[in-house]
């Protein structure tokens, strides 16, 4: 038996909006292919979310030049709305996202495996990018 503990990363960033924008934004599929990219030369263009428990959720992230892209799915474990959102993606890793509600402003933690393919802090930086993306996005609209 292993006592290894599993790697988590951690990426956050405080929204200045409510937690009903925030969770809007987050889960709705026409938001999510308009935030969730890393940079200016990727993007979203289909997304579907069912956000209970068992339902699932597809994103399909691409280049623009169309060098490169993947599916991003996965399958809800935990929905407490306002508050947590628990899945495993499609290779097994685990993420988890909280939402602390304080105000007008929002913290979003989300914690999450790294696959073995990429340097950690690539995937860090990866994700980070696109929570930033996220909350800029959603306080825009």
């Amino acid at each position: 038996m292993s006592t290894t503990e599993k790697t988590i990363l951690t990426v956050a960033a405080t929204v200045n909006a409510p937690v009903e924008k925030v969770w809007k934004t987050w889960s709705t599929p026409e938001d999510i292919m308009k935030w969730n990219s890393p940079s200016d030369d990727w993007h979203t263009p289909s997304a579907t979310n069912d956000l209970r428990p068992g339902g699932k959720f597809t994103s399909r992230m691409e280049a623009k030049d169309g060098s490169w892209g993947f599916d991003f799915a996965g399958i809800y474990d935990a929905v407490e709305e306002h508050k947590l959102i628990e899945y495993t993606i499609a290779d097994g890793r685990t993420v988890k996202v909280v939402f602390e509600a304080n105000g007008n402003t929002t913290t979003v933690t989300e914690f999450f495996e790294p696959e073995s393919e990429n340097p950690i802090e690539m995937q860090q930086a990866g994700w980070q990018a696109i929570m930033d993306n996220f909350k800029k996005y959603t306080e825009s609209v």
